[in-house]
Order: structure tokens, then sequence, then C-alpha cells
């Protein structure tokens, strides 16, 4: 049963499209307020020399973070093309090769962010009574970079394989872990923004420990003996093939809203405190678009090692229908909720509500539901191996569209912080667009990632 659940290539397309993401859904809400609990811990005990020291260094940590997301998706699409191949020496010299390149990645991130971080926080104008905390949280978060590709390692692989339930729990222990340890170090032991640090890389080296023993125990198809993890280069070609271009597009977009946040910071603290609790809820709203857009990925990625190009579509297309409905709900709860979920954040600033409602009716509406159709179309190209596409529509969504227009309707036509906003909400038109024509083409039904010679099984549909 459990091999049938993991088994993507068959059975009803959107119950496992369901079942696959609501952990996903699960696992991305736990990372996200976990990631919270370093700041909420530190504003209270440090103050908001400690507050801004972090929410600086956090900037820079997502962008390590995609880079570690999207090296490993590469790991992810070609762990589920051979899954769907059902070619286990495929599998296990993927998984081997996937090891052996988030070390060498990590090195080299660890390196560049060592070497660049204090430039960067001179770049972002971080205070100077914050800067040393920024700085010596960072340094750590650095160290710490091995883990963080290990763990997105482990967590791409199993989603590949159709497992989303494990990420979930391993998610778990390192929130439960990094909230405890920010309680005891940031506080009792007396290590201020230092501990949250520590808290941060502590509880995700303890948590790919913890998938490590709890993928051995359960027989996992790799023996994680010294040499299996030998790198093909077949698979490292793939991998990188795949993985380069998902990386490039996270940071692409990443970079883009830092330079938006850069923009918006000119009109001043209030509208900078409001459409940084729009962003943030904006973040919420669309975890359920990602974590069905993951599935997409998987489960088309497994289809396409199946050779079962239908059963794709299919999957695309359901992944638009639930994608569209679900963010057609949140976007209906935020417009309803929006002044009491902005006062969540800030209860007594009037001009920080009133902005930050603002923000939400115009970067929270009809645009999501266009933003909703175009990661389940980048989810789908990803999934079958097009990644570039996805960096591609990245580029355009980001620096095309989204930048420029931003600083044209807010500068050169004087409608100040609403012309960021509403270039915000256009930018994802044009990347669905594109989205929708390659997927309608046929370029894709013969694209190939995998040579199997075990493609060959027995499938049953109902």
């Amino acid at each position: 049963m459990k091999n049938q659940e993991k088994d993507l290539t068959v059975g009803s397309v959107p119950q496992k499209l369901i079942r696959f993401a609501v952990p996903l859904l699960g696992a991305n809400l736990l990372q996200s307020l976990y990631s919270i609990a370093d700041m909420l811990v530190v504003g209270r005990v440090v103050g908001k020399a400690g507050l801004a020291a972090i929410s600086n260094a956090s900037m820079l940590s997502f962008i390590i973070n995609s880079i570690c997301i999207g090296v490993t998706m590469g790991g992810t699409v070609l762990a589920a093309q051979y899954k769907g191949a059902n070619d286990e020496q495929g599998q296990k010299e993927t998984i081997g090769t996937l090891f052996s390149l988030s070390f060498i990645a990590s090195i080299l991130v660890t390196a560049a962010g060592l070497l660049l971080y204090s430039h960067l926080f001179s770049l972002l104008h971080v205070p100077v009574e914050a800067m040393k905390d920024a700085c010596d949280y960072m340094q750590i978060i650095c160290m710490g970079t091995v883990f963080v590709f290990g763990y997105n390692a482990v967590c791409s692989l199993m989603k590949g394989f159709g497992d989303s339930k494990s990420p979930l729990y391993f998610v778990a222990v390192a929130s439960v872990i990094n909230v405890f340890l920010d309680l005891l170090l940031v506080g009792p032991m007396g290590m201020g923004t230092k501990g949250a640090a520590y808290a941060t890389i502590l509880s995700q080296g303890l948590s790919l420990v913890v998938s490590v023993i709890h993928l051995k125990r359960k027989e996992f198809i790799f023996d994680f003996k010294l040499k299996s993890f030998a790198m093909q280069r077949e698979k490292l070609i793939i991998i990188l093939k795949v993985g380069l271009p998902a990386a490039a597009q996270m940071v692409i977009v990443n970079i883009s809203y830092l330079l938006v946040t850069g923009m918006l910071n000119t009109f001043g603290v209030s509208v900078a405190a409001a459409s940084g609790i729009g962003l943030k809820v904006n973040t919420f709203a669309g975890m359920p678009c990602w974590a069905v857009g993951q599935a997409v990925t998987a489960m088309a990625g497994q289809n396409m090692g199946a050779k079962d190009t239908e059963r794709v579509k299919k999957t695309t297309q359901y992944g638009l229908l639930i994608n569209t409905f679900v963010t057609f709900i949140t976007v209906v709860f935020v417009q309803i909720f929006s002044e009491a979920i902005i006062m969540l954040f800030d209860p007594a600033s009037t001009d920080v509500i009133t902005e930050g409602v603002m923000y939400l009716r115009i970067c929270c509406s009809i645009n999501s539901l266009v933003y909703a159709v175009m990661y389940t179309l980048d989810s789908f190209a990803i999934g079958v191996g097009s990644a570039n596409i996805a960096m591609c529509n990245a580029f355009l969504d980001a620096m095309i569209v989204r930048l420029p227009v931003c600083w044209f309707l807010a500068f050169p036509m004087q409608m100040g912080f609403m012309g960021v906003y509403i270039g915000q909400a256009l930018s994802p038109i044009l990347p669905a667009l594109a989205g929708v024509i390659y997927f309608r083409g046929k370029s894709w039904e013969t694209k190939k990632l995998i040579n199997s010679e075990e493609n060959h099984r027995k499938k049953w549909k109902r």
C-alpha cells in the first residue's frame, strides 16, 4: 500500500495531487513559522537592534536557501523520472550524486557567503547599531550551510520518490528543536543574536541526522556507504541542467523583491512597514499554491519517466484547477479580513493599517489567480525537465515586468508607492501566458532526461 501511495503514475490524478500536496503545505507552514521564531524571541530579549540585525540577515539567508532548494530540485526531478521508469540503479546513482554535489556546493556557498556578507550589509545600509549583531548572526548561518544543503537534498529526494510525509516530519523536528533552543540560548544562556543563529543551524543539523537515521531504519534504497556517494557524470549533468536554472529562477525573484523593497523604503517608514507586512501575508497566502506546484513537479516527473505524457497533461490541468480554486478562496478571505490581518502586526499605527490594506487590495487580488497559473505551469516545466523555461519566466516576471513597471509608475508617472503595488500586481501576466503557450505546444512531450531500460511496468488506472 505504501508503495502504491508513493507511485504517482497510477490512481486518481486529483486525489494523488491533493494527498501529496497537503503534507507539503504543512511543511511549508512549519518552516515559515520556525523562521519567525528567531525574530520573535530576539525582538523580546535583545530589542530592536537584534531584530534589525536578523531582519537584514534573513534576506541573505533566504538567497542561500533559494540556491539550496533550486540545486537540489534537480534531484527531485531526476529521482522522480527514475522512479516512474522503475529504474532502481538510476535511483541509487541519483541519490549518491545529489548528496556529493550538495556537499561540494555547500562548501562553495559557505565560502562565498563568508566573503561577501559584510559588504552586502554595507550596500543594504544596515543600521550601525545592528551591524555587529547582523555580521555575527550571518557568520554562524554561513557555517551551517552544509546542513541546509543536506536537509534539502534528503527532502527533495523524498518528494521525487512520491513521499511528501517524511519532509513534514523532518521539518516538525527542526521546528520543535529550533524554538526550544531559541528560548534557551537567546535568553537564559545570554547569547543574544548569536544564540538565535546557533539555534537555527543546530536544529537543521539535528533534523538532517534524524532524517538519515529514519531512512536507514526504513530500509531506504540507498545504503549510505562511502562508495555509494560517487558522482556519476551523466546524473550530475542532468541534476545541474535542472537545478541551476531552478536556483537562478528563485534567486532572480528574491533579488527583485529586495530591489522593490528598496523602492518602497524611499516613501517612508509607514509604507515600508505596511508593504513588509503585506508581503509576509502574501507569502502565507501563496503557500497552498506552492504546495500544489511542488506536487505537480513530482507527479509530472514520475509520469515523464514512465513515458505517460497524457497523465502529465492531466496532472497539470488538475493542478491548474486546484490552484486557482484554492487561491480564489484565499484571496476572498484576505480581502474580507484585510484590515484585521494588518492589525495583527501593528494595531496602533493608522497609516500602516491604511497602506497595508491598500497593498493587499492590489497585490493579493485577481493578480493572485494569474500568479497561481504561472506558478503551476512553471512547476510543470521543471517536472518535465525544462527548468530553463521556468527560469526565463522568472526573468520575464521579475526583471522585464516587475522592476521596470514599478519604477516607471512610481517615479516618472509620479504614482508613488501605489505605482509599485500596481507594478507587482501586473508582473505575472506575461509569464503566465508564456507558460500556457509552452504547455499547449508539443515540444515538451519529447523531452528526454533519462535513458532507462527498465521502463516496461504494467500499469493500472482508475
